[in-house]
């Protein structure tokens, strides 16, 4: 399995073959019809990510086994569920110890900060900061972030 910072790497290299932002919101939009769909029963009010401008789902298991958090995901706009799509590639199988240590530089070496507007910056710091909670509550004991 690739570390989180291998990933990022990856992703970052295939940012690199698009010209323009035209391009690269598309490609974004297309990680996001990839995603496969949260079921309707986790979008309810508990799993949406507060500090998001559109609604955004997010919940995680712990594989105690292979000490992994698997995170799964889903939004009501695009771009926002094609974010959420590069979060869940980076972070899902990873160690929650990792997950916490771990420094995001993928969207500045990208340059999507200087893209998005300041209400879809804060969206996208908040879903990780929802992601590194949820992995300081498995290393707590917890079961998920609101226990």
């Amino acid at each position: 399995m690739p570390t989180i910072e291998e990933i990022q790497k990856e992703i970052i290299e295939e940012f690199e073959d698009f010209s323009d932002w035209e391009e690269k919101y598309t490609y974004i939009i297309e990680l996001g019809n990839e995603l496969k769909p949260l079921e309707d029963k986790y979008k309810v009010k508990e799993n949406i990510v507060k500090g998001c401008q559109s609604q955004v789902w997010l919940i995680s298991e712990y594989d105690k086994n292979n000490n992994k958090v698997i995170y799964k995901a889903d939004s009501d706009a695009l771009i926002v569920k094609g974010l959420v799509s590069i979060l869940l590639r980076i972070f899902s199988n990873q160690s929650p110890e990792d997950i916490i240590k771990s420094e995001v530089f993928v969207f500045d070496k990208i340059g999507l900060k200087n893209h998005i507007s300041p209400s879809r910056a804060n969206g996208l710091s908040s879903m990780l900061n929802y992601i590194k909670n949820y992995a300081m509550n498995y290393i707590k004991g917890g079961n998920n972030a609101n226990s």
